[in-house]
């Protein structure tokens, strides 16, 4: 195989974002598309996304674009841009009915139309009770969101190199221009030279020890681009789930509180009555996932340790959770040996969603700063992306539709933009940077071991930077994690072979993982507020004269420079959530 290759539009990463994009990008006339993946398509994390996308059809009960986007807009604590949350609400909807008219096989209500159900934090008129909003596919939404757009790509003649990793993006005179990438089938560095990049390769949950994310979830363009001088925006705001399988992290989708799952602790009380009365274990993400952690502080959680609480499904009939639910109950029977029909199950908050990432315009367009600078030819969208759609927290569902709106506008902008540039020059010794990055680690010394130094990172950010947090455990974490880094120069890779080599790639990931480790942790100490999913005990308020901002992080040197964006307001004023 070649090992220079030429396309208008390449997509980094195959999940629901990437291939909305290269599906979009492809249906420009004249505009050749191609997506580098690290997986087979259709092993990407969007297969794992449980509920729904949340979308106002109103086919269930009465429902408004407007009111979806108040819920976003409260739902990320008033951090969330509101006009890219009006955008959504609005598009989002277009974008479901064509999800439909491409074949994909959503739930259905009695009359034949896109069946909806409950989510956390949706409401109806502005928060007055619960709303039938999330368009399903069983608990496989993300599922049949992949193979539907795979299936797609291939009938619009989309080239895929899928088990390639992108180590670099190159930037020339101020522009992008393509990336490179190591093919793991042979050890060999490919340079992918293209008019315009869009990256979509997804969330970085594997800083964490108890995660929902998959293996592959390491934020590898995330640590790339921060390397190249782009910032990551509130990388501070990561979300835990609340119900992930004990101690595993799996994940139970929302869905199961939607259609009537109850939070108990060990005396069997539905505590989230006591934190949101109104819409009480349909609260938004990070107000549960607070709540359980309380409860199982102040010793009312379950189990001999007192260290989970108890998802309750056994008072819903049987053929509902076998069918509205069929992989959550699976789950559970696999993993604890639990039946959710006859038994509690147990539950704990689970790392599961970053709000942040690469900073981006409305029409996902990467900026390098908070002036709005455009890197010309970069797009990004998904959840490596924050146009801040979710702000502080985002809501069960919009994940989904994020991927769906923001991948086509992706794609469309792209496309848009390949079709009216040419091809700028290659930077010279392209290849250098990612040559440089495999041999550091294949010649290494070897006095470090890749899994200690990973097991060290994900344990410490999860009882330093996770649900809670002070100054006290993120100055701490900090030390910890100028520890890892020098302990990471030192790591070595036994295996010296050129094909399939994955613990080379291992290596390389756990680099990433630093780098978003390091972004999170030092913008967490620096914003002295809680808001949304970033709860400091020492500063419990949220100020919104003093923090109603995007943080920007920049790699420097060794350290990293924050700076900040503004936040785009509009007709929703901040007020306290309470719901």
């Amino acid at each position: 195989m070649a090992r220079a290759h030429k396309y208008d539009v390449i997509v980094v990463g195959a999940g629901g974002a990437g291939l909305m994009a290269a599906r979009y990008a492809a249906q420009h006339p004249g505009v050749s598309v191609a997506v580098i993946s690290k997986l087979y398509p259709t092993r990407s994390h969007t297969g794992a996304a449980q509920g729904g996308v949340g979308a106002a059809l109103g086919n269930v009960s009465e429902d408004h674009p407007e009111w979806h986007a108040f819920d976003t807009i409260k739902g990320g604590d008033y951090l969330t841009d509101q006009d890219v949350a009006e955008m959504f609400a609005h598009e989002v909807v277009e974008a479901v009915y064509e999800l439909e008219h491409m074949g994909l096989p959503f739930s259905r209500t009695p009359d034949g139309k896109i069946a909806q159900r409950k989510f956390g934090g949706h409401t109806r008129e502005f928060g007055k009770s619960a709303v039938e909003r999330a368009c399903y596919a069983a608990d496989r939404t993300g599922h049949m969101i992949l193979q539907t757009l795979y299936q797609q790509s291939i009938k619009d003649n989309v080239v895929f190199f899928n088990e390639f990793h992108v180590l670099d993006i190159l930037i020339e005179g101020g522009e992008c221009v393509g990336v490179v990438a190591y093919e793991l089938a042979t050890g060999q560095l490919h340079t992918f030279h293209a008019k315009a990049t869009v990256i979509a390769s997804g969330g970085n949950g594997r800083m964490f020890k108890v995660t929902s994310n998959a293996h592959a979830l390491t934020g590898d363009l995330m640590s790339v681009v921060y390397r190249r001088g782009i910032p990551l925006e509130d990388p501070e705001f990561y979300q835990f789930h609340p119900t992930g399988l004990y101690k595993i992290g799996v994940l139970l989708t929302e869905g199961a509180r939607g259609e009537g799952g109850i939070l108990r602790n060990k005396d069997g009380e539905r505590f989230m009555e006591r934190y949101a009365p109104t819409i009480k274990d349909l609260a938004p993400r990070d107000m549960v996932s607070r709540a359980m952690y309380m409860e199982i502080r102040e010793g009312r959680g379950a189990g001999p340790d007192n260290d989970y609480i108890h998802l309750d499904l056994t008072h819903i009939d049987a053929h509902i959770i076998e069918t509205r639910l069929p992989d959550i109950t699976e789950f559970a029977r696999i993993y604890l040996g639990v039946d959710p029909v006859k038994e509690l199950v147990p539950i704990q908050p689970t790392a599961h969603y970053a709000m942040g990432g690469i900073p981006t315009t409305i029409n996902t367009e990467v900026i390098r700063d908070g002036d709005n600078t455009i890197v010309p030819g970069l797009y990004a969208a998904g959840e490596v992306a924050c146009a801040s759609l979710h702000g502080a927290n985002r809501l069960g569902t919009n994940s989904l539709g994020d991927l769906i709106v923001f991948g086509r506008r992706a794609g469309i902008y792209a496309a848009r933009y390949a079709a009216e540039t040419s091809y700028k020059d290659l930077p010279r010794d392209e290849q250098d940077f990612s040559r440089a990055l495999i041999d550091r680690a294949l010649n290494g010394p070897g006095w470090e071991r890749v899994s200690r130094i990973r097991q060290d990172l994900q344990e410490s950010m999860q009882d330093n930077a996770s649900v809670f947090r002070t100054e006290e455990t993120l100055t701490k974490q900090v030390e910890v994690l100028k520890e890892l880094k020098e302990r990471y120069q030192k790591i070595g890779v036994e295996d010296q072979g050129e094909q399939y080599n994955t613990e080379l790639m291992e290596a390389l990931e756990l680099g990433f993982l630093l780098d978003n480790a390091e972004a999170l942790v030092h913008a967490a100490l620096n914003r002295k507020e809680s808001r949304g999913a970033h709860s400091r005990e020492d500063f419990k308020e949220r100020d919104d004269e003093a923090w109603l901002k995007h943080t920007l992080v920049y790699k420097d040197g060794e350290g990293v420079r924050i700076d900040y964006k503004p936040v785009t307001l509009g007709k929703y004023e901040p007020k306290p959530r309470v719901y």
